[in-house]
């Protein structure tokens, strides 16, 4: 990025830790943990704040936008747009649209996305959506096959880069995502859709109340004490 670029778009950006200054905000997106009592709180202090016509985009990767969009006061107006990580180089937007979201709200989410260079494609709102319905239970299953023995972490992770092409194998994406956010995606797939195919290994249950988080915390499946 050239000096000038780079100056002009840092000056557009600013920080700010009280949800108020949004109230000057024409369009929001939501970029908090996945923890559906958190995600209720911020959307019904920014329906609040926000002027009615604002749009208010969530970045949930599983949590249901129906549920969401019913704690503010302009259910017609909120939408998921899942952005893939890391942002900066995933192109992917996944689309959400809740059971009262307006077409023009859509339409509008679409245009947003492209005009970031972006490709959206557009899920249901279920639980997990595409991305993470289909994901979460690979990465799952992947601890429930450590757990087993069935392979060292780096056998498992070698085998699925270079036998099926994946750009890193699951244990250490899942590292990379964070063990807690798999862990809170993988307890909503479970509770919302009932299978048991959903439940979360114990072993990711131990290495979350571990404290071993992946990358961002020092040690997951793997040690980044080092690194």
């Amino acid at each position: 990025m050239e000096d000038s670029v780079r100056v002009d778009t840092m000056s557009r950006i600013v920080g700010s830790t009280s949800l108020s200054d949004l109230s000057k905000a024409d369009f929001v997106i939501e970029a908090v943990t996945e923890n559906p009592v958190l995600k209720d709180k911020i959307f019904a202090d920014l329906s609040a704040a926000c002027d009615p016509s604002v749009i208010l985009a969530s970045n949930t990767s599983s949590i249901s936008i129906t549920k969401i969009a019913a704690v503010t006061n302009r259910p017609d107006k909120v939408i998921g747009m899942h952005f893939m990580n890391p942002v900066p180089v995933m192109k992917l937007v996944e689309i959400i649209p809740g059971l009262q979201t307006s077409n023009e709200v859509l339409q509008t989410t679409l245009s947003l996305a492209q005009s970031m260079d972006k490709v959206t494609t557009q899920s249901k709102d279920v639980p997990g959506f595409i991305a993470n319905r289909l994901l979460m239970p690979y990465i799952n299953e992947a601890v429930f096959a450590l757990a087993e023995s069935l392979g060292t972490r780096e056998d498992i992770d070698t085998t699925m880069k270079l036998g099926t092409n994946m750009p890193m194998g699951p244990l250490t994406l899942a590292d990379f995502i964070g063990l807690d956010t798999c862990l809170a995606i993988m307890r909503i797939l479970h509770n919302e859709l009932g299978d048991s195919k959903y439940r979360p290994a114990p072993l990711l249950v131990k290495y979350v109340e571990a404290g071993w988080l992946g990358k961002k915390s020092g040690r997951g499946f793997y040690d980044y004490t080092s690194a």
